[in-house]
């Protein structure tokens, strides 16, 4: 085992890597990107430019707050609309990179993004200040060094989540005044060090079979989405099979196997300790005990999916690659699969209603729609 390996940078929009990975058929963040972090280090803390199609610009993450609707993407760009319908670009947003998650509690939201930035707006997305930024650091040798974050996740007004590449999970307890750092994952050091106590002979309990994923990729693999169960439960979803929960509030996390070893793009959390969880090749699986056991759902399709949303008793939107969007009324109802007529990849979807009109947004920005 070369102990210098590392994993890829993620790609530079996460929209595009997204499609380079439906191709591929490989996981978010495992493809060469071709400008880091290092080509341009300045577009943390630049101010976002305004565009007069912005909302046909690239969008990775849509969310709603109590006052109007909030969608982020490419550039820094954040377009807000009261009635989920008209859209309009923000000005004055503190920063040019690119922006991966949103989400919101009443009128307060935060939105993450490349070079480890985290955007606060107290009043619905009207406006927004930089709480965090973490460029790449040439003279730093860690993995999580200019990270870009993927998801962000809040509990209430003031405890949340900003996880990312490379098993980078942050914390807050003061709506994002400050950041700390969670593990919740071996760091490469310390697999390492198992791996060579095993090959000698100090733990026998550990083999890696010419199956095993290189330690590297298994010990600090990328979070892409957080949700939160009807019990408090909490529930992250990874890359490569894995899978993180936690049921004392995100303090202590403990490591799950899926029974399916590729990535998980989302995960949606309902009653009791019900959670959806879909991600690459059309997979999709279900849970009613917080990952106890799992049950893989007939999608119909090999298209990755990349964003959705859920309400009741198991209804759910999914979206992903070639405008790809999955329906269903309920748990135990079967997945209906729709076409956008774009047919462009789709990172995220807002219900207006169930079963009603959907807000998508991806490749093509924001699109209201209503399958059939």
């Amino acid at each position: 085992m070369n102990p210098s390996f590392r994993k890829p940078p993620l790609g530079l929009a996460t929209g595009i890597a997204l499609a380079i990975a439906i191709a591929g058929g490989v996981a978010i963040g495992q493809q060469e990107s071709t400008s880091t972090s290092t080509d341009r280090p300045d577009q943390a803390t630049q101010v976002a430019e305004s565009m007069p199609r912005a909302d046909r610009s690239l969008l990775l993450d849509i969310a709603d707050a109590a006052d109007r609707a909030i969608a982020v993407g490419e550039r820094g760009h954040i377009l807000v609309s009261e009635s989920r319908s008209d859209w309009r670009q923000v000005e004055g947003v503190p920063t040019r990179a690119t922006l991966t998650g949103v989400t919101a509690v009443g009128n307060k939201a935060w939105a993450v993004g490349h070079d480890g930035v985290i955007l606060h707006s107290p009043d619905a997305g009207l406006t927004w200040v930089r709480q965090r930024a973490a460029p790449f650091d040439p003279d730093v040798d860690d993995p999580q060094n200019g990270a870009p974050l993927l998801d962000v996740f809040f509990l209430d007004q003031d405890n949340g989540f900003a996880l990312g590449a490379y098993a980078l999970l942050l914390r807050t307890a003061d709506g994002g005044a400050t950041w700390n750092p969670v593990r919740v994952s071996a760091p490469v050091e310390e697999a390492l060090q198992i791996e060579d106590d095993a090959v000698a002979g100090e733990d026998e309990s550990w083999v890696m079979s010419e199956e095993d994923t290189l330690i590297e990729e298994e010990s600090d693999p990328h979070l892409n989405a957080m949700a939160r169960t009807g019990d408090g439960s909490l529930l992250i979803v990874a890359e490569r099979g894995s899978a993180f929960r936690s049921t004392d509030g995100g303090a202590t996390w403990q490591r799950l196997s899926l029974p399916y070893d590729g990535s998980m793009f989302g995960v949606i959390g309902y009653e009791g300790r019900h959670l959806l969880a879909f991600g690459l090749r059309g997979t999709v699986l279900e849970t009613f005990d917080l990952g106890e056991t799992w049950t893989q759902l007939d999608t119909g399709t090999d298209l990755s999916l990349m964003g959705g949303v859920g309400w009741g008793d198991g209804g759910a939107a999914l979206v992903g690659a070639n405008g790809v969007v999955l329906t269903r009324a309920a748990a135990g109802g079967n997945l209906l699969r729709h076409t956008h007529p774009d047919a462009a990849v789709l990172s995220s979807v807002l219900a207006l209603a169930p079963n009603g009109t959907l807000v998508l947004v991806g490749e093509n920005g924001v699109m209201p729609w209503t399958p059939n």
